[in-house]
């Protein structure tokens, strides 16, 4: 029984008792002359109540009580309804929490037929073993390598000599069986070390033309040591060839096969000349020696002689001892020749993830010191390989976790890439939208306490209340996505390292636990305020519904 009855039945209780009692006090007297006496003695001198009262009182009583069955019976409807909508309202949620769960299990992926056309993250994976062959700790280096490739794009390593970096673009090449150019350039090295030289036949037509085989411009996959080491004279030529893939021999200009130049430097560029050709490498990674565990790993188990061929000089025989990829190639040319392109076709950029980047951006370029500068070509480019990233694994959407690719192409010095991989982790499990929704939820709900009997506000404010419950699903099903069987956007991304993947796993399952029942609450506040303006509710029923938001709607 609530308060307000029980204090009505006691009130019925008094009433029916002091009614009973002047029943049995009897007639009165008429009272004697008034005297002055203490007040004691002249509350004990009181005559009993009016004649004949006793029976009014009764009457009285009867109607207390026909009074509190009618509250009573008030009451019990307001219950039944109020648990009526807390019913719908639960079933609305579980409708809700399903339709996120469907669209989770289903999110991104490309149609049937399309997705990985023939295999190819298989073919990937296969890839990806057959370059990592008898290399230890050089796993994220293989994996930005092939994607370098596969986007057109090329990278830069960098760190001291003997990390096999030299060897990684011999196996790139040799798994897509391409042409292998190989140079170390000096501050004395000539253009016609890159680009062939010069046709003496053509010299005597008055033609200036270069015989380019077996040279840069002929080649598929180039490796170029101390590339920062590159002159002037070099220079200008290098920058086209590998922007626009174009070359100018005489008077012609040419296009060139190259898929990916793989450039490697023991130090940063130091003039700025060079920041030219620094920006055209869209992928560097640090190049680290291999550590203490993974030497041992190294020189204990058989893997240390093929890592050793791995490391000897180009040209040495020993280079052919190293595991091949099977005779035919992984990979096609029509592997590395259009698979960018069909990428930008398919697959979408979400705002939120646009969004992500161009905050990240503000924050080097505002917030760091030094501030760190991003080039608008290397973002554009930036995105552009997140689409081939998100294709390759099978998806029709760049995810948020695609931008963990970004600690690899927007530093300008090594040390700024953890920097860069610290914000993202902070800032891709934290949603800022769902204080918004909060305080959105706060106005609706305001408004539907003022509009209550109002028939066509209430009806545009359902119609708002929808919306909210829309975008609060979709959010529901991100979650549930990047979640589902052990967080499979991070740990099933083909292009982010094992240990690289397990780190960010663990670091961010916890913030999307939070997220996850943040987002699960506010759903069903949402979608309780829609059942309940749907179903003509009072404002004491929105009380009862949701009583944290009354409590503020009175503040």
């Amino acid at each position: 029984m609530s308060a307000v009855t029980m204090a009505a039945v006691a009130a019925g209780a008094a009433a029916a008792g002091w009614a009973a009692a002047s029943a049995r006090q009897g007639p009165t007297h008429t009272p004697a002359p008034r005297r002055r006496v203490p007040r004691r003695a002249a509350v004990r001198a009181s005559p009993p109540g009016p004649s004949g009262g006793g029976f009014d009182s009764l009457g009285s009583a009867d109607s207390t009580v026909r009074q509190v069955s009618q509250l009573q019976k008030g009451e019990n409807n307001f219950k039944a309804q109020l648990d009526s909508l807390k019913a719908a309202a639960l079933d609305a949620n579980a409708a809700a929490v399903a339709a996120a769960q469907q669209a989770a299990s289903g999110s991104g992926r490309l149609p049937h037929g399309q997705a990985g056309d023939g295999g190819l993250r298989a073919r990937l994976e296969g890839a990806v073993a057959a370059m990592q062959a008898g290399l230890i700790e050089r796993d994220t280096e293989v994996r930005l390598l092939l994607l370098a490739a596969l986007s057109g794009e090329h990278i830069l390593y960098i760190g001291p000599p003997g990390t096999a970096k030299s060897e990684l673009g011999r196996r790139l090449s040799r798994l897509c069986h391409g042409v292998y150019f190989e140079r170390l350039l000096t501050r004395f090295s000539v253009p016609e070390e890159l680009f062939g030289p010069l046709s003496m036949r053509a010299l005597e037509e008055d033609k200036y033309i270069r015989q380019t085989s077996g040279y840069l411009p002929d080649a598929t996959v180039a490796f170029v040591d101390e590339i920062f080491k590159a002159n002037s004279a070099i220079l200008n030529t290098l920058l086209t060839l590998l922007n626009e893939r174009l070359f100018d021999n005489g008077s012609s200009r040419v296009h060139v096969p190259l898929l990916c130049l793989v450039g490697a430097s023991n130090e940063l560029p130091e003039s700025e000349e060079l920041d030219a050709l620094y920006d055209r490498f869209l992928l560097r990674r640090r190049v680290q020696q291999v550590s203490q565990a993974g030497l041992l790993d190294m020189l204990g188990n058989g893997g240390g002689r093929k890592q050793a061929i791995a490391l000897r000089s180009p040209g040495t025989q020993g280079l052919q001892s190293v595991d091949d990829p099977a005779d035919q190639p992984l990979l096609t040319a029509d592997d590395f020749n259009h698979t960018r392109e069909r990428a930008l076709d398919a697959v979408e950029v979400p705002p939120s993830v646009l969004q992500l980047i161009a905050d990240l951006r503000t924050y080097l370029q505002d917030k760091c010191e030094p501030p760190v500068y991003v080039s608008d070509r290397r973002l554009v480019k930036a995105v552009a390989l997140m689409q081939v990233a998100a294709y390759t694994s099978g998806r029709s959407r760049v995810s948020e976790y695609d931008c963990l690719l970004l600690r690899h192409i927007l530093w300008q010095r090594p040390d700024e890439a953890e920097r860069i991989y610290d914000w993202l982790l902070n800032n891709l499990a934290s949603d800022d939208g769902l204080q918004q929704l909060q305080f959105i939820l706060n106005g609706m709900f305001g408004r539907a306490c003022k509009n209550l009997g109002n028939a066509e506000a209430t009806a545009m404010l359902v119609s708002e209340v929808g919306d909210v419950r829309d975008t609060l699903v979709n959010k529901l099903a991100g979650v549930y996505s990047a979640m589902e069987g052990g967080f499979p956007a991070v740990t099933g991304n083909l292009w982010l390292g094992q240990d690289e993947a397990q780190a960010v796993a663990s670091a961010l399952l916890p913030k999307l636990e939070k997220s996850r029942k943040e987002v699960e609450d506010l759903l069903f506040e949402v979608v309780t305020l829609e059942v309940a303006l749907a179903n003509g509710a009072q404002a004491l029923d929105l009380a009862q519904l949701l009583p944290q938001r009354w409590q503020q709607f009175l503040r």
